[in-house]
């Protein structure tokens, strides 16, 4: 299955030059859709409908979960089709992320199989995880993809990835980034998941969408975003949480679920931990 989603990978970024215009249309979050999410979108659905390579699908753009006739095997995959898509007219890096599920797509994060996400860069890279290590890929020339680093851990480093407006932080994540900050950590947020995300597992450091105030609940998506990456980044060696607690553990009860994010080395995830209960009591 991997393999599918690397080999569609491609055509997704070769699509970038087909439209960047918007759809007209709104996801399941009330977000104006690009054309180029909507055409991602049909890709990979149509793609896996035509293997039958798994029975649920459940992904950003779709309203409700897809459940294949006759599958092959019993897979739930989640996708975010194209994160960061109002990014490619300025031709910043953008992705696609995915999740694989032994059944159910409704399942905490920790029960995930594999998870992969492809960065669409200078170099199109797919990052991988099946439980045994986090591995990178680069594709040559001819669409092939050669591993480039294997068994990666989530290096010491002080990045700090920060989404969301600072009059708007409530007070532990204000004293959170204030404590990284007075630390020496350097700000490095481009507003693609994918790509900052992909920065930190290599770097160090901490990547954050919070809950801000009127927001309490956050912005990221938990089935999309939260639980693939997050698995990813676990696997390496580092964690993820909500702020209280570890995204993974988390049990969805519908597809739309979000969540505050706080993802990268277990020093900052313990930190922010640390003063949510502090601040909290």
């Amino acid at each position: 299955m991997i393999l599918f989603f690397a080999e569609n990978g491609q055509e997704i970024k070769n699509g970038f030059l087909k439209s960047q215009n918007k759809a007209g249309t709104s996801n399941i979050y009330g977000e104006e859709q690009m054309a180029l999410d909507k055409w991602a979108d049909e890709v990979l659905i149509n793609g896996l409908k035509k293997t039958r390579l798994v029975r649920y699908i459940a992904t950003e753009e779709q309203p409700n979960i897809i459940e294949i006739d006759n599958p092959r095997n019993q897979f739930g995959v989640v996708i975010d089709p194209l994160d960061g898509s109002s990014l490619i007219d300025v031709n910043l890096a953008v992705g696609t992320i995915i999740g694989i599920y032994p059944g159910t797509v409704l399942d905490k994060g920790e029960n995930m199989i594999a998870a992969m996400y492809i960065l669409y860069g200078p170099l199109t890279t797919l990052t991988f995880t099946t439980g045994n290590g986090v591995h990178d890929f680069v594709m040559g020339e001819k669409g092939e993809f050669y591993l480039t680093a294997e068994n990666i851990r989530i290096p010491d480093g002080k990045i700090y990835a920060p989404g969301a407006l600072r009059k708007d932080y409530l007070p532990a994540h204000s004293k959170f980034i204030e404590s990284l900050e007075n630390d020496g950590y350097k700000l490095r947020f481009s507003g693609s998941f994918v790509a900052d995300m992909h920065q930190i597992l290599h770097k160090g450091g901490v990547f954050t969408y919070p809950g801000i105030k009127g927001k309490e609940k956050g912005k990221l998506r938990l089935l999309f975003e939260a639980n693939p990456m997050g698995r990813i980044i676990a696997e390496a060696g580092g964690a993820i949480s909500n702020g209280k607690k570890d995204i993974l553990s988390i049990l969805p009860d519908a597809i739309d679920n979000i969540t505050p994010v706080y993802a990268g080395s277990k020093k900052e995830i313990g930190l922010i931990e640390r003063y949510t209960q502090e601040l909290s009591v």
